[in-house]
């Protein structure tokens, strides 16, 4: 491969395109398999991001300083005028720093450029902060806080020892007026029922008093606060006002070109969407940037390949070294418009992978079913695949409602109740509600896990800007328990395991082999959180219900075809 770098492409050798032949259609980049040229492309980038990546901490060597940040780089094979064929390099958001790097494409948009506009709106937004923050950590401001803070637990304190006195005193009177009445004549009693009135209404007098010193002293500080506080939320809503006019200006800036020399801006090309806005950092992608330059240099694109370069994010599940698809939310539209008219690879979403594959029945009664459905078929209809449990079910019971009660992913494989009346349906579902409903499932990890059983307690949530991935997230996330026990270590370095999960979350199994915060060992064939195979090596192997009409117990198994 030559080293020699022209308008930042580096060719192929005409000894490594010998043995390979060029291919026919582009990536389709949302699944795919790397091309022998990009994993070519791959190879040549890694060695060089080894020895001499700019100063940025991938979080690979111990002791580095600087903030640790992975990297998604991406790499696209181009084909240039001449018939020559090359690659260009790429990388998502700034690296070390910088958008300006001789051996990477430049940005659609550089935003650091010097004397950009986007660098002075972001000083003016900076100094907008620094007022802020100078206000509220000036000390008078602070002192008012205190000040209101300490006066305000003595006004309640003060207040409630008072009410508590007059409910005390009210007490004392209705035990007296008994007292007295038994012993004075009518007319003693009227003047002593006069004497308790007075005291009753010299109490919520004296109770006035107090509340009204309070809330003159409280009402002075208030004043004084509201002071700085009218000051900060000016300050912070001119802020909002400009950071949305400075985003707004950006996404026009983002200008993206197709083969035919379209352009298109980030606001133009998202308000077409369902986010009618573009979401943060759209264009930043690796895949944009580099299908940007070729266009602009009359490169043709050929194929593409996406990898992760570091330490994992702390939410997502990201592997070093390791291929990924372009991200659905930011990259989806961005390269539906830079792609057209370029035939792209078959989209595999709109296969139907279950087809052909039987569905059994394990048990039938009139209340419900229970089938064993194989990898690869849907619980129910998709968008583009209509062929799933549901559809299969309705057209085997003629008449009957198939009442789906609960889902498995398309990829697992494993045991799935159908209730056939609606009494059953609200029964067992009642019974998932609660919990009570007992699932094991069995899997096949691509990673040794030490120990022999455990819990795993992360929180999940989906991931907006790439849909149907899950994020770890402490703030947001629900609630996701996992139980596990080791059933075998392979010498391969598989362990095979059974799952039970607690709670049901999207990808819940998934996420929690996964993730490093987990058992750090994704499924075998799991094309979102590992690597891709023939199948995903998760099966749901026994569920446990009561009868919604006999009250027994049931169990059921199915056993697992790994």
């Amino acid at each position: 491969m030559s080293t020699e770098a022209k308008n930042k492409i580096i060719y192929f050798t005409e000894a490594q395109l010998q043995s390979i032949t060029l291919p026919e259609r582009f990536t389709f980049p949302f699944f795919y398999e790397p091309h022998p040229l990009t994993e070519m492309a791959v190879a040549q980038l890694q060695q060089h991001l080894e020895t001499a990546v700019p100063e940025h901490n991938f979080g690979l060597t111990k002791g580095q300083e600087g903030l640790v940040i992975g990297k998604m780089f991406g790499v696209l094979v181009v084909q240039d005028a001449e018939g020559k064929v090359g690659y260009l390099s790429g990388f998502s958001g700034k690296l070390a720093g910088s958008n300006d790097h001789p051996e990477f494409v430049p940005p659609v948009f550089d935003m650091l450029e010097e004397n950009s506009f986007f660098l002075k709106e972001q000083y003016v937004l900076n100094s907008i902060n620094d007022t802020v923050k100078e206000i509220e950590n000036n000390p008078q401001y602070i002192n008012l806080k205190l000040e209101f803070e300490k006066y305000t637990l003595e006004a309640d304190k003060e207040i409630s020892d008072f009410k508590e006195c007059i409910k005390q005193n009210k007490s004392d009177r209705k035990r007296q007026r008994t007292e007295q009445k038994a012993k004075l004549d009518a007319t003693a009693f009227v003047d002593f029922e006069a004497l308790m009135v007075k005291q009753s209404l010299h109490d919520k007098y004296r109770f006035n008093v107090v509340c009204q010193s309070w809330e003159q002293c409280l009402g002075m500080i208030k004043s004084g606060l509201a002071e700085f506080d009218n000051k900060i939320e000016s300050l912070k809503k001119e802020r909002k006002e400009k950071s949305a006019a400075l985003q707004q200006q950006l996404f026009e800036q983002y200008a993206f070109l197709n083969q035919h020399g379209k352009l298109k801006s980030l606001h133009d090309i998202f308000k077409e969407t369902v986010f009618g806005k573009p979401p943060a950092a759209a264009g930043e992608c690796a895949t944009p940037k580099l299908l940007q330059y070729a266009f602009l240099q009359g490169y043709k694109p050929l194929a593409m390949a996406e990898f992760w370069w570091g330490a994992p994010p702390k939410s997502e599940v990201r592997k070093h070294k390791q291929y990924y698809p372009a991200c659905t939310g930011k990259c989806k539209p961005i390269l539906e418009h830079m792609l057209e008219g370029i035939e792209t690879d078959e989209n595999p979403f709109l296969l139907n992978p279950g087809e052909g594959k039987q569905l059994e029945t394990v048990y039938e009664d009139e209340y419900f079913v229970v089938v064993n459905k194989p990898a690869e078929l849907l619980s129910v209809p998709g968008i583009a695949i209509h062929d799933s449990v549901y559809t299969r079910l309705k057209y085997a019971f003629g008449n009957i409602e198939p009442l789906i009660i609960h889902r498995l992913d398309m990829a697992t494989s494993g045991l799935l109740v159908v209730a056939k009346t609606k009494d059953a349906h609200k029964d067992i579902q009642k019974q998932f509600l609660k919990r009570t409903v007992t699932k094991r499932y069995t899997a096949l990890l691509s990673g040794v896990v030490k120990d022999n059983e455990g819990e795993i307690d992360l929180p999940l949530r989906g991931d907006l800007d790439n849909r149907p991935r899950q994020l770890v997230c402490f703030e947001f996330g629900k609630k996701a328990t996992t139980k596990y026990k080791v059933i075998e270590r392979n010498p391969d370095g598989t362990t095979k395991i059974h799952f039970w999960p607690l709670t049901g979350r999207t990808h819940q199994l998934r996420m929690h082999s996964a993730h490093e915060l987990g058992l750090n060992a994704p499924i075998v064939g799991d094309d979102l959180y590992g690597t891709a195979s023939h199948r995903l090596h998760l099966h749901a192997a026994s569920l446990q219900f009561v009868h919604p009409a006999t009250g027994q117990l049931m169990t059921f198994e199915a056993k697992e075809e790994f």
